[in-house]
């Protein structure tokens, strides 16, 4: 048994079979692609031989490790093992068409093991898994400021309702359909509830045409439909724009470096002290 761990162990930690394992992993991403345009019989072999690989590597790690408790608190070790326990799932026992569903969604989430198929995206993703604390209290943080705008956008610029108009109001609310840029005769009013006045602020930080919302308001402004002027509808919007685009994302994106710094100070530690023993042996 020893025997066989040791060549488990060799195999695994093997350059040129990890490289073989991420040619796989790539072919298996394709073909996964190739599958959302009609089913193949080919194809579906293919698929059933990348599989079986798959069980094969997961074992040779399996016996390779040293114990059981080494092998499962790895969560590569358990990711990888819950996509292949997904793939011997048959559809002829799936029960109806969401379980159907569902199960073909999972089964999709094998092209995400193309994130350990080198060092540098087990990196980022390292990176991303140490930032979530972080980014959960920037998240808060940001989610206050949102839901701030959101509130003073709503009572600021909420147009009057339909259902209740007077006949000159009215007539005044349909000119403005028709003169306003790309209003929203098809789409919810950017302000006329608190969340799609958050929605409509994520769209401004994002910058998605961002502009033809303030114009609109504008144009309600003119008509007389909401009380803001010109003024206040610009620094509300330019405001809301810096505070978003340039203050609360640069808080994310340096939560981020700091923690990807961290991550990359531990591993040059960590080589340092891997290299210390040969040099003193030599």
């Amino acid at each position: 048994m020893s025997r066989i761990k040791q060549l488990c162990d060799k195999v695994t930690t093997n350059r040129v079979f990890e490289f073989a394992i991420s040619f796989v992993i790539v072919v298996n991403s394709i073909l996964i692609g190739v599958e959302t345009y009609g089913s193949n019989l080919s194809v579906a072999m293919v698929q059933h031989v990348i599989l079986g690989i798959f069980t094969l590597e997961i074992l040779m790690r399996y016996i390779a490790a040293e114990n059981n408790k080494s092998f499962f608190s790895s969560g590569w070790n358990m990711f990888d093992l819950s996509l292949v326990l997904i793939g011997y799932i048959p559809e002829a026992l799936v029960a109806n068409a969401s379980m159907m569903m569902a199960l073909r969604v999972l089964r999709v989430f094998r092209v995400l093991r193309l994130l350990r198929a080198c060092k540098e995206i087990k990196l980022i993703v390292t990176v991303f898994v140490k930032s979530l604390s972080a980014l959960f209290y920037n998240v808060m943080f940001f989610g206050i400021f949102l839901y701030l705008f959101a509130i003073i956008g709503v009572c600021l610029f909420k147009l009057p309702d339909a259902t209740t108009m007077q006949p000159e109001v009215r007539e005044r609310f349909e000119q403005f359909i028709e003169q306003a840029p790309h209003a929203p005769t098809n789409s919810p009013e950017p302000y006329g509830t608190l969340h799609e006045a958050m929605f409509t602020l994520f769209r401004v930080m994002t910058g998605d045409d961002w502009t033809d919302v303030r114009y609109n308001l504008m144009t309600a402004s003119e008509y007389g439909l909401i009380k803001p002027g010109h003024q206040v509808i610009t620094v509300y919007h330019v405001s809301w724009f810096i505070v978003s685009a340039f203050l609360l994302l640069n808080l994310v994106v340096g939560a981020i470096l700091n923690n990807y710094q961290q991550v990359m100070d531990s591993q040059r530690k960590d080589n340092k002290d891997t290299d210390e023993p040969k040099a003193i042996g030599e």
